[in-house]
């Protein structure tokens, strides 16, 4: 039971690591901040895959795996034994487990501003802009594209 209970808040842990990337999407800290715009045109856009790029999950699978681990056998020398594998194979299963957790769907844009530049950016799914299509690019942290 205590180990089902370890995997899932480990699970739920990585779960709420993942970040929204969607371009509809604004955190607290964005509200009330302006950010430069610049109107654009898009040039091409692709479908990509979005991964997680923070070690959050080796690192729980790694402690997880150790701890579990060291419970394995009786003795000094046992004890060490399995926390070192369990830290291991804990930590190559918690990287695995946050990659699939956090792994998302997003559009990868090329851009043309008015003023001849060419940029490129990567956002979620939620909006679609098609090639040919005008837009605005809003410099901020995030940077996004949006219709107008």
């Amino acid at each position: 039971m205590k180990k089902t209970l370890g995997i899932l808040g480990c699970v739920s842990i990585l779960a709420a690591c993942q970040a929204d990337i969607a371009s509809n999407q604004y955190g607290t800290s964005s509200v009330g901040r302006a950010a430069a715009a610049s109107p654009c045109s898009v040039i091409s856009v692709r479908q990509v895959n979005v991964k997680s790029d923070n070690n959050v999950g080796m690192l729980a699978g790694a402690v997880a795996g150790g701890v579990g681990g060291y419970a394995i056998g009786s003795g000094k020398t046992a004890h060490n034994l399995g926390a070192v594998g369990g830290a291991l194979l804990g930590g190559y299963a918690g990287d695995k487990a946050q990659g699939a957790l956090s792994s998302q769907a997003g559009y990868e844009y090329v851009v043309r501003l008015d003023n001849g530049q060419v940029m490129t950016l990567t956002q979620g799914t939620d909006v679609l802009l098609s090639p040919g299509q005008r837009c605005m690019i809003l410099l901020g942290d995030p940077a996004r594209l949006i219709a107008y």
